[in-house]
């Protein structure tokens, strides 16, 4: 499995890409987060982008927990999960019982559901009781998706938790990723979520 390191440091950052996808969706943002200081890896899924002579990918967890374990092995000693669509489902099930300890969780277009993989249970789990960031457009697959976002909302045993409704009708990274001030707006809003986080977990 291939994936990208960007940064180093003890505070880590894992960016789970969408099903279909590459690292690209989270370049940007990755960029970003390693020139403020974080150490972020981006796993390209089995079967997708420089990983995809390997054809299985339908155990997408066990990528984004190798993912961690190299975090953990540059030394990493908390990390911040993110991920978009089933990435953000990956994100938080990995997160769940794989150290090192996490500080927030980002999830945009992420089923409640996915592969076998329940994010429901694992943002009930006292484990990821951590600042949560949930985004999603009302227009993705004509509200399907936004359904299952607000059931992890609802879910969520997090204090601190947030339910942004984009209206762009985009899905997962492509509601950053797309031109204009709303596209910024959102990316900008992701990163301060990830370094208030680690600020609140000091």
């Amino acid at each position: 499995m291939s994936a990208l390191v960007l940064g180093e440091g003890p505070d880590g950052v894992l960016l789970d890409h969408e099903q279909g996808y590459n690292i690209c969706s989270f370049v940007d943002i990755g960029r970003e987060l390693a020139q403020r200081g974080y150490h972020v890896v981006i796993p390209e899924y089995r079967n997708h982008g420089a990983s995809e002579e390997s054809a299985d990918n339908e155990h997408i967890d066990r990528d984004a927990r190798a993912a961690l374990a190299e975090l953990r092995r540059v030394g990493a000693t908390r990390v911040f999960l993110a991920g978009a669509s089933c990435g953000g489902t990956t994100a938080a099930v990995a997160g769940v019982d794989t150290p090192p300890r996490v500080t927030g969780l980002l999830m945009m277009s992420s089923p409640a559901r996915c592969g076998g993989l329940d994010a429901v249970a694992a943002v009930s789990k006292h484990k990821l009781r951590v600042p949560t960031l949930l985004v999603v457009s009302p227009g993705d697959m004509h509200g399907a998706v936004e359904r299952q976002v607000r059931e992890v909302y609802a879910a969520s045993s997090a204090r601190d938790k947030e339910l942004v409704i984009d209206k762009s009708g985009f899905h997962g990274t492509d509601m950053i990723k797309r031109t204009g001030a709303a596209g910024t707006a959102l990316q900008n809003r992701v990163i301060t979520f990830v370094t208030d986080s680690y600020a609140a977990s000091r």
